[in-house]
Parts: C-alpha cells; sequence; structure tokens
C-alpha cells in the first residue's frame, strides 16, 4: 500500500516523502520528531490506517533522511542557543512551514495532522499560524514549549545536547538500542529487535550528526505556546506514555488542558518512543479523531 519515495519542492527545500491508501480518502499527515526519519512512523500503523480509509503522508523534515541537509548552515552551539545568547540554525516555525509549503506542493487543502515529540511542536505551530488548514491534531508524547511542563531528566538533557558523533553501522545500531533503554518504553513493552531493524534502516538512508545538532538547536529555541494554545479551535486528541522520562506527562496533559476541548489518553509503561504492540491502540485513536 506503500509507493516508493518521491520528493518535492516546499519552502525552498526538497522534501522526501511517501504515502499510503486512496488519495480521495481524508489526508492524515505524520510529522516525526528530533532526527527522525520517517519511517519511524511503523508501517503497520500506516497500513493499518489506509486500510481504515485515511490517505497516509509522511515526510522527512529537513536535515534528516532523504530531504534536503542545510550543510551551509552552522551547527549552533547548543548551551548558547539555551542560554538565549545565540540563535539556532532554524526555527521550529521554519519546520512548520516547511509542513505547510509540502501540502500546497501535495494540493492537500485541509488535513489532519499527527505529530510525535518535536513533531508535536511542529503540528501545534502550523496549527496556530494556519487553523483553517486543519480537520484535527494528534499530538503524541509531546509539549507546550513551558519550562515548566514536560521536562527530562536532568541526566537526558545532557545526553541529548552531547549529540550524535559519526559511527558505523553497527555502532549506530547498538547506540540507538542502547538510547531507548534509557528514553523508551518499559520492558515488556520494549522490542528491541523492533529498534535494531529500523536503527539499521534509518542508517542505511542517512546519516547526519550535525544536522541533527541543528533540529535539536530549533526545539531549544522553540517558545512557549502556553497563551496561545487557549486560542486554538481545532479538534485535539493528545497521546502520551505515562512513563517518559523524556517529555514528562506533565506536558500532554498541559496540552490537553489548554486546548479547548481536547482529549488526553495515557498509555503505561509506554515511555518516548512507539511499541509496535501499542499500534493498533493508537490506529483506533488516530481513526476515531480524523473520522
Amino acid at each position: 500500500m506503500s509507493t516508493d519515495t518521491k520528493t518535492v519542492q516546499a519552502n525552498g527545500i526538497e522534501i522526501a516523502y511517501e504515502t499510503f491508501g486512496n488519495p480521495t480518502d481524508p489526508p492524515v499527515v505524520l510529522v516525526m520528531g528530533l532526527g527522525t526519519q520517517m519511517i519511524a512512523w511503523p508501517d503497520r500503523f500506516c497500513e493499518d490506517l489506509a486500510a481504515g480509509g485515511r490517505y497516509m503522508v509522511r515526510y522527512d523534515n529537513r536535515d534528516v533522511g532523504l530531504s534536503t541537509h542545510l550543510d551551509h548552515l552552522e551547527v549552533p552551539d547548543i548551551k548558547a542557543v539555551a542560554l538565549r545568547r545565540k540563535r539556532p540554525a532554524y526555527f521550529v516555525s521554519d519546520m512548520a512551514d516547511d509542513l505547510v509549503a509540502l501540502l500546497d506542493a501535495l494540493g492537500l487543502d485541509r488535513v489532519h495532522l499527527v505529530g510525535a515529540s518535536m513533531g508535536g511542536f511542529i503540528v501545534q505551530t502550523a496549527a496556530l499560524e494556519h487553523p483553517d488548514r486543519f480537520l484535527s491534531l494528534t499530538l503524541m508524547m509531546t509539549s507546550t514549549g513551558s519550562r515548566r511542563v514536560g521536562q527530562a531528566k536532568p541526566a537526558l538533557i545532557t545526553r541529548l545536547a552531547r549529540g550524535r558523533r559519526a559511527m558505523s553501522r553497527e555502532e549506530a545500531v547498538e547506540a540507538a538500542v542502547e538510547t531507548f533503554r534509557l528514553i523508551g518504553s518499559r520492558k515488556a513493552l520494549l522490542d528491541e529487535n523492533h529498534l535494531r531493524e529500523l536503527a539499521g534502516r534509518s542508517y542505511d538512508r542517512s546519516t547526519d550528526p550535525k544536522g541533527y545538532l541543528r533540529q535539536l538547536g530549533a526545539v531549544i529555541a522553540q517558545p512557549n505556546r502556553t497563551k496561545a494554545l487557549t486560542g486554538l479551535r481545532v479538534p485535539t486528541l493528545v497521546l502520551h506514555g505515562l512513563h517518559d522520562p523524556l517529555v514528562a506527562p506533565s506536558g500532554g496533559l498541559a496540552l490537553a488542558r489548554l486546548i479547548r476541548g481536547a482529549r488526553f489518553v495515557g498509555f503505561s509503561g509506554m515511555g518516548h518512543d512507539l511499541p509496535p504492540s501499542l499500534v493498533p491502540d493508537f490506529t483506533r485513536e488516530v481513526l476515531q479523531i480524523t473520522s
């Protein structure tokens, strides 16, 4: 049900994307998180939603996967960005502009959005700037931009800020598994075989430690959307792992409180990942909000 990867010019860059299902069905666009390629959206999730009558689009953000890597931009000093002493290479709003430009290029007027982690920041930003373009929002393991909610455990912040170094395929796969042992779901839900397979596929498609840092700079520099979110009038579903150490559940709960009519669904044992065993639950919830 998946097409081959295609590319399109949007917002001055080339964006790689894939589709699942019938283009005449209601479109659902998936926006992935920090340093993570579109293939992290499980194929089964895309295929089951397409079988449920949704036209699925997933894409690589700038600086990741097969989309444009902005190598001409300086890699930011993450500490200086966090202290507001320097600007990042670009902002979350620029990535939201990429999303809207992609919709324009694909001829998609109004769509349902699903964003995970940083993808949730992008989705919120796009919805606040262009609320008439979106039929619903699904916000997964994400937060408001406020430093009062959704904060990671301190040791994880340090780990993120160190970035990623160049490494072999085998090293990259083991590093991914090690990372998700820290931030991912609890043992019963953590599928290390799936993580190894995904990390290997991701390495084979593209690897860019500097692109990761440019994205991280945008995340750290994001504004606090708390006040703006109270005026958002788009049907919203919030899905969050109740044991997420990277974006604490308080972030998702804050989103559900701020956005009028939003519904929160928490998953016990789920961390900062998309466990394969929970894909049927995610599918059911997204089918409901996009109906």
